[in-house]
Formats: C-alpha cells, structure tokens, sequence
C-alpha cells in the first residue's frame, strides 16, 4: 500500500490562483465585495498524509458547494478536503468546487444532494431545523461558552449522535466545521446591557428561536434577505445585524456600523453532507476516505476561522469600529434576560440534549 505524505501533486490552477490573490492583498473583489486582507494570513494548507484508498477502478467527480465565498475559512478548509481526497485516491476523485453559492443556497445544495444532482455541501444548522428539529440547539443563546466546549460537543458523543440523525432522507453526514460565533453590531449605541436594545431594530435570519431572543431582549427583530442588508443598514431601514466578524468585514458592514459588540451570542456549526446516492456508490475504500477527508478538513478549517476572527477584530478595531467587550457579569444578565427562550423551546428541540451540552461546559 502506498502512503503519501505531500504538499499535494501538481501545483494546479487553483493553487496558483490562490497564490496570486495572496499577493494581491485587498485588491481582489468578488461579487462586489472586497475581500479579507486578512486571508493571506490564513494558516498554510497542511501536508496530506495517509495512504491511497482502495478503489474500484473507476473514476468519481465530486462537486463540493458552499454558500460562502472564496475568501473565507469554509472555503479554505474545502481545498485541503480537493488536496486529500485527489491525492489518497490517486486521481480517480476528481474534486471540484463551489462557493458564493453559485450552485444554490444551503437548502438548494441540500435538495440537490437528495436528487443526486449535486455530491457535497455543508451548511450552517440553522437552514436544517425544519429536517432535523434538534439542530435548533445551535440557535440557542450563549449554550457554547468557548470554542473548546463547541469542539467537545462536536467531536465527541452528542455530535455522533446528532450525525446519524442527519444520515437519513438521503444524506450521508460526515463531520462538523464551524461557521462561528455571531456578533452584533448597530449604527446607533454602544450595547453592553439588554436595556441598550430597546427599540433597536436588528436584521435577523428568518428562524423563530432568533426573533425570540432579539424580542426578549427589547429589540425589533427584522428578518430579511443577507443580499438586501447592507443598503438596508445604510438606509437606515434596520439598526443592526448579527454574524461572525470575517462577514461583518467583508460585507463592508463596518462602514455603515459604528458600533459592534463582541456577544457570542449564538456558535452556529457548519456539517458536512454527501449524497447518500452518490455514497452508495462508492466502494468502502472512498467512502473511508471521504469520511477521513471531511474529519481533517472540519479540524483546519475550524483553526483558519478562529484565526481570522482574532485578526479581522482587531483589524475591526484598528479601522475605527468601537467595539464592546462583555465581562463575564454582562454575559451573566445577558443569559438570565434570555432564559425565557430555554423555557419556550426545551420540550421542542429535547431537554435531554440541552442537558447533556451543559454538562460539557460544567
């Protein structure tokens, strides 16, 4: 059996590319939208090191898609999954990506996937709710306290078990990487405190557990379109939003945003999926390896975000963003204010599988 250990075959066009734009530091717009300056900093694609996969002797092409766009950590963590599958298969997968949802939003990917129409995607949960209920335990409010309880829970039993369930309605569910941490920002006040928000209008998802926690807290939840929300801001039809800081930065919201405030209110994972009749396809050898891919690339890619998060904060900062830090008291009153969303919604997602999240962070 033949082991690779490489920094991947050829130097393909999609490296070079990827090459070139890290040159281009903050020259390089797509759809519009500046990119991050803080991409050339990612950390570097890792090595692949693992033996070739037993195949069938056929050959496979995989379409990988993602609603994100090319400069982001999901991204990033895709084209170490292109390097290890091509490479442990010898070439007989052929990886090709997708981002800025080019194939489709999150629930169109996934479609697709049943149809087997499309091999691959990986959403955020939030989409998901509507098919497997208790994915709703991501929306609630500060359930993850720190990265590392996220890690626990995803790699660990819960998230076993919240896989299988996924693994069904022709889906295959391989592994978790992140989407992140939501923060909120606003064109009006600095907000360290839920009396901060009263009347503050805030673009939301069009998911109810997140108009829940805005209404609690005094806000005017406002759910619309992404595409809309920057003239939307800019306008002044809503206040503020909520995302993690690499999408606040690239969506330019910090020009039209005086003020942020690092809340962590809601830890939203993304899973990677794969068309169970594209799966059923595969000898076991590529479905290990795909499996094997999926683990390594949830682990990078998780190390890219959280990387860019602490520099494009800081580059936040340094561009004139006021931003508020929370002190463990402010989280506190910010959890005890909130505490009406866990009543409201503990016998819907399962009192059982919030428990047994706590309990990691105890």
């Amino acid at each position: 059996m033949t082991t690779i250990t490489t920094s991947v075959a050829p130097f393909t066009r999609r490296r070079l590319g990827a090459a070139i734009a890290a040159l281009t530091i903050g020259s390089l717009t797509l759809g519009g939208v500046a990119t991050a300056q803080a991409a050339s900093e990612m950390p570097p694609i890792p090595e692949v090191d693992g033996p070739v996969a037993e195949g069938d002797g056929n050959d496979y092409t995989l379409k990988f898609s993602i609603g994100t766009t090319q400069s982001g950590a999901q991204y990033r963590g895709l084209e170490y999954f292109e390097d290890i599958v091509e490479a442990r298969s010898d070439g007989h997968i052929q990886v090709e990506l997708f981002h800025s949802a080019q194939l489709g939003d999150d629930l169109q990917a996934v479609s697709a996937l049943q149809s087997g129409t499309l091999e691959m995607t990986s959403p955020s949960t939030s989409p998901l709710v509507n098919m497997f209920p208790e994915f709703a335990v991501f929306d609630l409010p500060f359930l993850f306290p720190t990265p590392e309880v996220a890690d626990e829970v995803l790699d660990g039993e819960i998230g076993d078990r919240m896989l299988e369930t996924a693994s069904t309605n022709g889906l295959k569910a391989l592994g978790w990487a992140e989407n992140g941490y939501r923060q909120l920002t606003n064109s009006q006040n600095a907000v360290a405190s839920p009396e901060d928000l009263d009347g503050l209008k805030v673009r939301t998802m069009q998911n109810p557990i997140h108009l829940d926690i805005w209404k609690t807290l005094g806000a005017n939840p406002t759910p619309m379109s992404f595409a809309e929300l920057f003239t939307a801001l800019e306008q002044g039809v809503v206040d503020g939003q909520e995302n993690p800081w690499i999408t606040i930065q690239s969506s330019k919201f910090n020009e039209v945003q005086d003020y942020a405030t690092e809340s962590n209110h809601v830890y939203t994972p993304f899973i990677t999926l794969v068309s169970e009749r594209f799966w059923s396809r595969l000898p076991e050898g590529y479905q290990d390896l795909l499996s094997d891919a999926a683990k390594q690339m949830g682990d990078y890619q998780r190390e890219v975000s959280r990387t860019l998060n602490d520099q494009i904060k800081q580059e936040l900062m340094d561009e004139g963003m006021n931003i508020t830090e929370l002190t463990p008291e402010q989280v506190a009153t910010f959890q005890e204010t909130l505490s009406p969303v866990y009543d409201e919604w503990r016998e819907k997602i399962g009192g059982e599988l919030i428990d047994d999240i706590r309990a990691v962070s105890q």
